[in-house]
């Protein structure tokens, strides 16, 4: 690809997130009414109809996450991670999402040796696809962590629309692993329209991971395409976390719009961003409660 074409996709991108945004919340706000409550980054929220209340922002350790290792990882090292989380918790913020593709579990043992384990919503993900894989991997996961259950397991990244006759192992040990009290819900992370339009369809799936942003970036599919099908899961009662809500990144020019578009979607309870410092964490939660000013939306 020539530069200049480089170049005239970027400015497409960022035009089109700030046409987009705007058209889209200045609607929103046009309707707002003085009462509607302010949302907030340590706001206690149900995911779905599980019972399990997280804080609406998590804690994201997996920034380029791959080969059981993450921006995180590479960069603050097990301490690093854990007085992250450490700091999030006291701003109210005690959701923490990690993966065994991140490599982010012994980082959370850490966390918890000066944190209840009762206190905080952890997330994991996985890649088993048998009975036995998965069993396994509760295991581990488990004993990396330093704990007895996980809140909420996802099979992670599926693309396949066929997903869930091709996890039908995993699925089974997953549900065996809610009634021991081993996690307390099951669900996916999903990274194609097809695989998404199957979550919504399948009655195992408690809880969903998404990707949602204005832009429609790095999504599985156009905006007008995903959205119907979000607001479908969560008519159901399954809880549905928002991620790449910055775009993977690529909106980091357009951060508060990216934040207020995600606080606005009544379909998803919750969303998570990866953070890498505490000084990101803490700037990620005032621009958040910034965006809930009338201030704000009156610059629309």
């Amino acid at each position: 690809m020539k530069p200049a074409v480089i170049m005239k996709r970027r400015d497409f991108l960022k035009n089109s997130v700030v046409t987009t945004g705007a058209l889209v919340l200045g609607g929103v706000a046009r309707t707002l009414s003085a009462a509607r409550p302010e949302r907030r980054a340590n706001d206690v929220v149900t995911l779905g109809d599980t019972g399990i209340r997280v804080s609406r922002l998590a804690v994201g350790t997996g920034t380029h996450g791959i080969n059981r290792s993450s921006d995180q990882t590479r960069n603050l090292g097990i301490r690093g991670i854990a007085d992250l989380l450490e700091a999030a918790y006291d701003e109210g913020v005690f959701f923490w999402d990690s993966a065994d593709q991140y490599g982010t579990h012994l980082h959370l043992k850490e966390a918890l040796k000066k944190i209840p384990r009762e206190k905080v919503v952890i997330l994991s993900k996985t890649h088993a696809t048998t009975a036995a894989e998965m069993n396994a991997d509760l295991d581990r996961f488990r004993s990396e962590i330093g704990t007895d259950y996980i809140d909420i397991m996802l099979l992670h990244c599926m693309e396949d629309a066929r997903w869930p006759e091709i996890k039908k192992g995993a699925i089974t040990a997953l549900s065996e692993a809610r009634e021991k009290g081993v996690i307390r819900a099951h669900g996916v992370s999903c990274h194609t329209l097809p695989a998404l339009k199957a979550a919504a369809a399948s009655p195992w799936v408690q809880v969903d991971m998404a990707r949602i942003n204005p832009a429609g970036v790095r999504m599985d599919g156009d905006l007008h395409e995903v959205v119907p099908v979000l607001k479908k899961m969560h008519r159901s009662g399954k809880g549905l976390i928002g991620m790449k809500i910055l775009g993977g990144g690529q909106l980091t020019g357009n951060v508060d719009l990216c934040l207020r578009y995600a606080l606005l979607q009544d379909y998803v309870d919750c969303f998570t961003i990866g953070m890498k410092r505490r000084k990101e964490m803490q700037d990620l939660i005032a621009r958040i409660d910034n965006v809930n000013t009338k201030e704000w939306l009156a610059a629309l």
